[in-house]
């Protein structure tokens, strides 16, 4: 039971934080709001975190808030290319809808200079579980190709996205991430089919 309600008020924090800074901005966000509005205590926040700073690692969390959410509509007619794809096009208009250009900016720039953990790539989050499930299930299916491991396909896949919302970024935003993603992706992903 303690590590559920440890989930809890760690998930309010987060959800709070992002809240406050997708509408207010990430420099006018205060500690205190963040408190406030996750109606937690300034004793569990600085449990949690360290720092406002030390928010912005937990983006990773609402991305895989987000898989969870999606992984009931994940139909079992759907083949495993499409499931792929749907994921992307909900989380990257989850995106373009709710986290903030500047926020996901500092995001990838605070783990491009880290020499701690990078939680973009934890191999444990549910983003790679769920990932090595489809393309998985895909191989044994006979829909994905077997030339490739199932490793290298998830590596494959991350790196397209991280590569499409990192153009996105540095374009500054000037262009539908989610459209363009339902552009290019298909073609980056051509090489998973049989």
């Amino acid at each position: 039971m303690a590590r559920k309600n440890t989930r809890n008020t760690r998930g309010k924090i987060v959800n709070a934080a992002w809240k406050l800074f997708y509408e207010q901005g990430y420099e006018y966000t205060t500690v205190e709001e963040i408190i406030d509005l996750s109606g937690t205590s300034k004793g569990s926040f600085y449990h949690y975190f360290d720092g406002k700073d030390a928010l912005l690692s937990t983006l990773s969390n609402l991305f895989d808030d987000k898989y969870q959410e999606l992984i009931p509509l994940l139909k079992p007619e759907m083949t495993a290319m499409e499931q792929l794809l749907f994921l992307n096009d909900e989380l990257f208009g989850m995106i373009e809808n709710s986290i903030s250009l500047e926020l996901l900016t500092r995001l990838y720039s605070t783990q491009l200079t880290t020499s701690g953990e990078k939680h973009l790539l934890d191999h444990n989050r549910i983003y790679y579980r769920l990932l090595r499930k489809i393309i998985s299930d895909g191989q044994s299916a006979g829909q994905l190709t077997s030339q490739s491991t199932v490793s290298e396909m998830v590596k494959l896949y991350a790196l397209c996205e991280r590569a499409l919302l990192y153009d996105w970024c540095l374009c500054g935003g000037e262009y539908s991430l989610r459209q363009y993603s339902k552009r290019v992706l298909p073609g980056f992903l051509s090489s998973f089919l049989p």
